[in-house]
Order: C-alpha cells, then sequence, then structure tokens
C-alpha cells in the first residue's frame, strides 16, 4: 500500500466544543472549511471566524501511523505460558503498526481571526 500525502494544520488558540455536544465522538466534528487562494494563501472558517494561513515545509517530515490489532493463534507446544484446557483455543493479541500518510509540509494561521459578519 502506499503512504498518502497528508497537511497539518497549526492553529493559534484553543477550540472549545459546546457543553451540549461533549458527549460525541471526535470524528462527529467537522471543525470548518478549508480553502485556498490562487496566491497560495489558505483560508480557514470556523463559525462566524476566518483565518488566514501559509504553506511552510517542516523540517523533518511525520509519519502518520494506524494502530492495527492482530489475534494470533498460540501456539500451545511452543508457548512457556501454561495453558488451561477449558479453553480449546487460545488466542492471543499483538498490534502493529501500519503507516498511512506522510505529512511533509503544514499551514500554518498565525494571525488573530478576522470576524465574518453578515449584513
Amino acid at each position: 500500500s502506499e503512504c498518502r500525502e497528508w497537511a497539518l494544520l497549526e492553529l493559534q488558540g484553543v477550540l472549545e466544543i459546546q457543553p451540549s455536544a461533549q458527549h460525541l465522538p471526535l470524528n462527529a466534528f467537522s471543525i470548518g472549511s478549508l480553502s485556498r487562494s490562487q496566491q497560495e494563501k489558505y483560508y480557514f472558517t470556523i463559525g462566524y471566524h476566518e483565518l488566514e494561513g501559509k504553506k511552510v515545509s517542516l523540517k523533518k517530515p511525520m509519519l502518520v501511523l494506524q494502530k492495527v490489532l492482530r489475534a494470533d493463534p498460540i501456539d500451545v507446544e511452543s508457548s512457556p505460558v501454561v495453558l488451561s484446557t477449558q479453553y480449546p483455543t487460545q488466542v492471543q493479541k499483538t498490534s502493529e503498526l501500519k503507516a498511512i500518510g506522510i505529512i511533509r509540509h503544514k499551514i500554518l494561521f498565525k494571525t488573530r481571526p478576522k470576524a465574518l459578519i453578515s449584513k
């Protein structure tokens, strides 16, 4: 499998989840909308705020890893652990890390957000 190119968003400040939504998992949220202009400026709209940023190369690339759990049957004869005969199949849980992406750039938003006001 190949590693996809990812980007890192660097924001200044704190993003807060509304108290009514704190029981939801993080992947249930949409933080905002990211767009790019022809002048290579990036705009990130969060609610009624717009941030302006730029693309910056990282000094060292970062790897995005995913933990994969595996259940391997245990070889009873070579296992140093005494196994109970109550359970006919013994399973050993192992995990491995799978590279799913690489990050070579970040989009840096270091200025204060601009308020978007509807007229």
